[in-house]
């Protein structure tokens, strides 16, 4: 079954890659988006059935070279069992969609056969994003790393007659090979300490790292630390955190079917995926933890920042997923690896959904993206309506305060903040804030989009209509998840240590009340009959490993009241300013961006982040790249070679002419002058001698 799961999508890319001149263009796409389906269904079949026990399942014999040896297996796990599920289920609604969105492209001519590609792209992502997440090993998951990164240039760059598309689709390839190389270093640097790529092999060993050193950089280092902050360094370029994050919204001139694929639950996740797998190396490398912790938190921030300005909704949204992926590395970074399990779950139902919704919107106002040309729509496009508004109302956290009742995202988001309480501070305030501006930003672009006058071109407003019903079973599916996977899985994902155990295949004891740390939050020990769960699992037993001295779950639990509400007060305060600003008095963001010029156009520049690149790396890349080709190719190369060529070698070339004259004295002279140079060589060496 996992075997199916795997190669189907490699099906669907092959037939509608190669295979669709013989069986057509509509058959070639039935086939790849059923094989989809299938994958997607058995996924399902695979994460509702498993028992939690890690098994692997080789394919074949691949690398062997001296000590390295590694072979193509599937690991399956529940780690592997939930990113199947988001894959596979995301995947194969976005080609049922694209049937709908790319049926009248108008980037393509009529007798442009793009959409079998557009088909095999999104298959063949889907692939290498399967074999990135089913990977038991290091070289394997850098293939499908590396393949994800491919496709990813592929379909971003889909409309490469745009240059926008050609810049947008670089931009994504090389930003992202800044983090690859970290990734390189970290795999070579496991390989180097525990001399195997094998996962097992790596997280029996993982603990012999937090004592030992790794001199880098003319500096001796921790090795646990080292690694995790390298390996942390590569899921920051997948995972576009601060600093590597300035591909994420270009990428956005791809099809809308491709942002809602790429990067709202697939590629983007790669990243936060690979944190939670090297859970065995990250839990006794603090230093990287709290470095994760960090630019996870300030990622989140910033991006809400910038979301708050943007008129463009696929942009807002992509400032969206980037804020919701630092939620998700807080978690990780505190130590609660299931818990951002969780919100990269419930973000890719409602986040696909947005993205989805978004492209209704823009099929409906013909290609036009601009959120203050848009307004009055829910009347136009009821369906994609209330699509929009689930997925905003589980973004932004709408639930029961106090219960484990609400959208997906109210209780996803809300673990994520009470955990970090436990775990770090300065992270806790900025996601709280990061909160409310996501409520804003989320809600202003309901307000823009749906209400108030139309705006924009009257015609294209009088022509709106919805989707066809083949783009709005998708929307229908995933907001089933955006409502419902949160209160399905929480105690799976959030619950006390026996339930997270169960479900992860780690194990686990009950503590004694006796024990110091079998205590309530008041110092306490816990009542009679109250059981106290532990950890006692070594790395590598079961698919995350979460060390015995790591209680922030638990601990999470009981913060403060308080602390359980701040995220729903958040988003209330969003909403009411968002509606104030909006819907009450639309004059008032005009006035406020006049009066606060200087922060508005820093939000809407991004903070300066491109600026900032284009001065330091691409100007300076671009200055020494034309100087090398000038004067070090051209003058150096070109002028060496042509100067030996036009001056030297034909000056030879004479002076050998006239040596061959036709006269014997020449000839004799030139004989006699070779047996002098000749005796006197030789009279000298044997002086030497």
């Amino acid at each position: 079954m996992e075997t199916i799961i795997l190669f189907a999508p490699l099906v669907g890319a092959l037939i509608c890659g190669f295979g669709w001149r013989l069986i057509g263009e509509t058959a070639a796409q039935w086939t790849a988006t059923t094989l989809l389906f299938l994958s997607a269904i058995l996924s399902w079949i695979v994460f509702l059935t498993f028992d939690g026990v890690t098994e692997q399942i080789q394919l074949m014999r691949w690398i062997e070279s001296g000590t390295l040896s590694t072979d193509w297996a599937i690991r399956m796990d529940r780690l592997t069992a939930t990113m199947l599920i988001v894959i596979t289920t995301v995947s194969a609604l976005v080609h049922l969609y694209s049937f709908g969105y790319m049926a009248h492209d108008e980037n393509f001519s009529e007798n442009e056969s793009y959409r079998p590609r557009f088909f095999a792209y999104l298959s063949f992502f889907t692939f290498t994003m399967l074999m990135l997440v089913t990977a038991d090993n290091l070289i394997q998951l850098f293939f499908g790393w590396e393949g994800v990164g491919v496709a990813s240039y592929l379909l971003i760059n889909f409309y490469f007659r745009k240059p926008s598309a050609n810049a947008a689709a670089m931009k994504a390839f090389i930003v992202n090979r800044v983090g690859d190389l970290a990734l390189i270093l970290g795999m070579a640097a496991i390989y180097m300490q525990l001399d195997s790529i094998k996962y097992d092999d790596i997280f029996a060993t993982a603990s012999t790292l937090s004592d030992a050193t790794i001199t880098f950089l003319w500096t001796d280092w921790n090795a646990a630390n080292l690694i995790g902050v390298l390996l942390f360094i590569g899921a920051m370029g997948k995972s576009a955190q601060l600093f590597l994050h300035t591909w994420l919204p270009d990428a956005m001139e791809g099809p809308t079917p491709v942002s809602a694929l790429i990067h709202a639950a697939t590629m983007v996740t790669a990243g936060v995926f690979l944190v939670c797998r090297m859970s065995p190396i990250l839990e006794f490398a603090p230093a990287a933890l709290a470095m994760i912790t960090v630019v996870g938190a300030m990622t989140a921030f910033f991006a809400a920042t910038v979301g708050l300005v943007q008129t463009d909704i696929k942009r807002v949204i992509a400032y969206s997923t980037c804020s919701q992926l630092g939620y998700m590395f807080v978690a990780a970074g505190v130590g609660v690896y299931s818990v951002a399990m969780f919100h990269l779950l419930t973000h890719a139902f409602f986040k696909a959904m947005l993205f989805l919704g978004a492209g209704s919107v823009i099929h409906a106002m013909h290609h036009e993206q601009d959120m203050m040309n848009y307004g009055g729509l829910r009347k136009k496009i009821p369906y994609t309506f209330w699509a929009m508004m689930i997925g905003t109302l589980a973004i932004t956290g709408v639930g029961i305060p106090l219960t484990h009742y609400g959208f997906a995202g109210f209780l996803s988001k809300d673990a994520v903040i009470e955990s970090a309480f436990v775990g770090s501070q300065f992270a806790f305030w900025l996601l709280v804030v990061a909160a409310a501006m996501t409520s804003f930003y989320s809600w202003r672009l309901m307000f823009l989009t749906f209400y108030g006058r139309p705006r924009g071109d009257k015609h294209t407003h009088e022509n709106a209509h919805e989707s066809p019903v083949i783009m709005l079973i998708p929307l229908g599916v995933l907001g089933l998840g955006a409502i419902f996977s949160g209160m399905i899985w929480f105690n799976s994902f959030f619950g006390h240590t026996d339930q997270v155990a169960k479900f992860f295949g780690i194990p686990y004891a009950e503590e004694q009340a006796a024990d110091h740390s079998a205590t309530d939050e008041h110092g306490e020990a816990k009542a009679e009959g109250e059981h106290h769960y532990v950890f006692t699992g070594q790395p590598g037993q079961g698919a995350i490993y979460i060390s015995p001295d790591n209680h922030t779950m638990e601990e999470a639990h009981e913060v403060p009241k308080w602390v359980k509400v701040s995220p729903f007060v958040a988003m209330l305060a969003g909403f009411f300013l968002a509606f104030q600003m909006y819907i009450r008095r639309p004059d008032l963001p005009g006035k406020l961006a006049e009066n606060q010029r200087p922060l508005y156009l820093f939000l809407k520049n991004k903070w300066y982040f491109d600026e900032i690149y284009d001065v330091v790396f691409v100007r300076s890349a671009k200055w020494l790249g034309s100087f090398l080709w000038k004067k070090g190719d051209g003058k150096v190369i070109d002028g060496g070679i042509n100067g030996l060529a036009m001056g030297i070698i034909p000056m030879l070339t004479r002076l050998a002419g006239r040596a061959q004259s036709g006269y014997l004295f020449h000839y004799v002279f030139a004989m006699v002058i070779g047996i002098a140079i000749l005796i006197t060589w030789m009279t000298i060496s044997s002086g030497a001698n």
